[in-house]
């Protein structure tokens, strides 16, 4: 076998194998016996589709190939479709107006009228009242002639759920609201909702309303509680999920006292911060039963509270979890994956107490060995704790090279690649992702660090970056990196670090420090400029800044402190509709490095927004990055690839 250098390790792992027939799975839903669920198609332009399995094992496309059930609604989306016997509502991304899919014909009516404003009225997260003809949902509201950000109203509208109608608004006031839900007696609504300059992980509030005396009232939360996920549960009480004992745990509002109880009481976040409508972390079976997905040492995973309250893990090999819905009396349907096998749609049978009687798939994941990949191939994720600055312990997941046809010469190390989840409070996801085994395949080592921010280690470890974002989340990538070097595990002189969003931020800032030891750097649609962000940024994010940096305008110097201190070789790779880090910044970080005389690449996207969903620009991004190492690192691609080397732009008086 012969010796080549670590990063230039042929590998069946290429671009086109990465989108290949891929699917992205989300949110699933249970309409009786039948079980629907969301496809993200990146073949098809990265169109959501939306797929039932009917009692019988069917298989039927819901919407016609030119409907993308995707919602605006804080930019982020989610929760844009919803279900009750056989309708399907859903909200098209092509002008944001609710739509009705009739269950005997397929046929799709808009229900919303057209807004003033081109897409201006987006709707999300809906919840139809138990006699079928009405229902709630969030709708965000951008007015004719406004001035951005401040003038977009986000509400709860009541409409005819079978029927076009004008909607009411039964809510407003509150800058944001989410999860309204009708209970089942129709009596009562439910929902959450804050208030700048909060985040919905920050601080929430959870509302009830009387729909027959029209009296609120607040039964949980404040400005340091985080409240998610409310849902009526069969006795009248009402489940959710708070942070208030700093793990986000099961609590329930009882129906006679309203007194709020613990429901789960773990040392570990079965919540997720709210970035996009529509989650759900945990199911209540007919028996009392609660299913529920827990975050544990960097690894999702099930468990179940029995009607005593006794909580025992369930034997799965899943280690993320999303979506889980109760799915008859002793079964839940959920999105799952492991490290090496991608998200499918499954139903998990239960028998008494904690036992697994099956695990169904329902839509399974691409097979590997029909794309050529064999599970020899594939990186397992590693947690691993290591010291950082503070004396503060981080932790992260990392992923050695692994190529069973691969070799390196005996004393060299492998490249590493940082990468950086975005958010800042997402967290490292051990599924396996054939994006990231594209580099393990090739010698590279991968670690994926839970810098301190990020969520799955309970809130005062998420509120680590509270004025802190660009040092905390910085050091710990630094201390990632170092750590690893110093174990001999990778090549000290080769690291580079990668991120998109804010994990692009994390990234600019940890190139620019004067001691940083990165060679090189990856930037997806990053934060370049704080103050550009400040100001310029969508309603749902536009105060974020203030609890990470600062009040703006009051901490302005800090804001732009790191603009134009850029200095290490970096690749931009930005979509030109980009509405939450808008192209300007990357312009702006591009021209910074060539004024510095700093090699910089820059790819621009075309029709992409935060997030690549388009098969041919996945590959093109992911062959842009490795052709940028190769260059920077001073290693040869593959022939066989036909990868087309990046441009590398130098100096002023280049053009991006």
């Amino acid at each position: 076998m012969s010796q080549l250098r670590f990063g230039s390790w042929p590998t069946p792992i290429t671009s086109e194998v990465v989108v290949a027939e891929a699917i992205g799975l989300s949110e699933v839903r249970v309409d009786g016996p039948d079980l629907i669920w969301a496809e993200s198609r990146p073949a098809e332009g990265g169109r959501i589709a939306l797929v039932r399995r009917d009692g019988d094992g069917r298989v039927l496309d819901l919407l016609p190939p030119g409907q993308n059930a995707r919602t605006a609604v804080h930019e982020y989306g989610g929760g844009a479709w919803w279900a009750d016997h056989g309708v399907v509502w859903f909200c098209s991304w092509a002008d944001q107006r609710l739509y009705r899919r009739d269950p005997q014909t397929g046929a799709v009516q808009p229900l919303t009228p057209e807004p003033e404003v081109p897409r201006g009225d987006r709707y999300a997260d809906g919840s139809v009242a138990p006699d079928g003809t009405w229902m709630v949902c969030v709708r965000e509201h951008h007015p004719a002639g406004g001035s951005g950000a401040p003038d977009v109203r986000n509400e709860l509208v009541r409409l005819a759920a079978h029927e076009p109608s004008a909607p009411e608004v039964v809510v407003a006031g509150p800058d944001f609201v989410s999860a309204p839900r009708i209970s089942p007696d129709g009596r009562r609504l439910a929902w959450v909702e804050w208030d700048h300059p909060n985040m919905p992980w920050d601080g929430t509030r959870l509302v009830v309303r009387d729909l027959q005396t029209g009296a609120d009232r607040v039964l949980a939360g404040g400005p340091d509680e985080s409240i998610s996920e409310p849902a009526w549960l069969g006795d009248g009480s009402l489940a959710f999920i708070s942070d208030s004992r700093g793990w986000w745990n099961l609590h329930r509002v009882d129906a006679d006292d309203g007194g709020v109880r613990p429901l789960v009481e773990i040392d570990a976040d079965i919540g997720e911060p709210q970035w996009v409508f529509g989650g759900s972390r945990y199911a209540v079976l007919e028996d009392g039963r609660v299913v529920f997905a827990r975050w544990r040492d960097g690894f999702d995973g099930l468990a179940v509270r029995l009607p005593d309250g006794v909580v025992i893990e369930l034997e799965l090999p899943f280690t993320v979890v999303r979506s889980i819905r109760a799915a008859g009396s002793d079964s839940v349907a959920l999105v799952a994956a492991t490290p090496v096998a991608e998200k499918s749609v499954c139903r998990v049978h239960l028998g008494p107490g904690a036992d697994v009687t099956g695990i169904e798939t329902i839509r399974a994941p691409r097979d590997l060995g029909d794309l050529g990949v064999d599970v020899a191939l594939l990186s397992r994720p590693e947690p691993i704790q290591f010291p950082s600055a503070g004396g503060r312990t981080a932790h992260a997941l990392f992923y050695r090279p692994q190529n069973p046809a691969g070799q390196a010469p005996p004393e060299a190390r492998p490249p590493l690649l940082v990468a950086i989840h975005g958010g800042p409070t997402s967290c490292a996801r051990p599924e396996l992702d054939l994006g990231l085994q594209y580099w393990t395949s090739r010698g590279f080592a991968v670690v994926d660090v839970n810098y301190g921010g990020s969520t799955g280690f309970g809130r005062p470890y998420r509120e680590l970056l509270r004025g802190a974002w660009g040092v905390v989340d910085v050091e710990d990538c630094l201390s990632a990196a170092g750590w690893l070097a110093s174990q001999q595990l990778v090549d000290g002189a080769e690291l580079a670090i990668r991120g998109g969003s804010a994990g692009g931020f994390t990234t600019l800032a940890a190139l620019a420090r004067p001691d940083t030891p990165f060679a090189a750097g990856a930037d997806y649609f990053g934060v370049a400029d704080l103050e550009a962000l400040a100001t310029e940024t969508h309603k749902f994010e536009s105060r974020y800044l203030d609890s990470l940096i600062g009040p703006y305008p009051e901490a302005r110097d800090v804001y732009r402190e790191h603009v134009d201190e850029f200095s290490r070789p970096l690749i931009v790779l930005q979509g030109l509709e980009d509405e939450v880090v808008p192209p300007n910044q990357a312009t702006m970080i591009v021209e910074a490095l060539q004024r510095n005389q700093v090699p910089v690449a820059y790819v621009e996207f075309p029709g992409e927004q935060h997030g690549f969903r388009r098969a041919a620009n996945i590959r093109r991004a992911l062959d842009s990055e490795l052709s940028f190492y190769a260059q920077m690192f001073g290693f040869e691609l593959p022939e066989s690839e036909g990868i087309e080397p990046v441009e590398i732009l130098r100096g002023a008086s280049s053009s991006a």
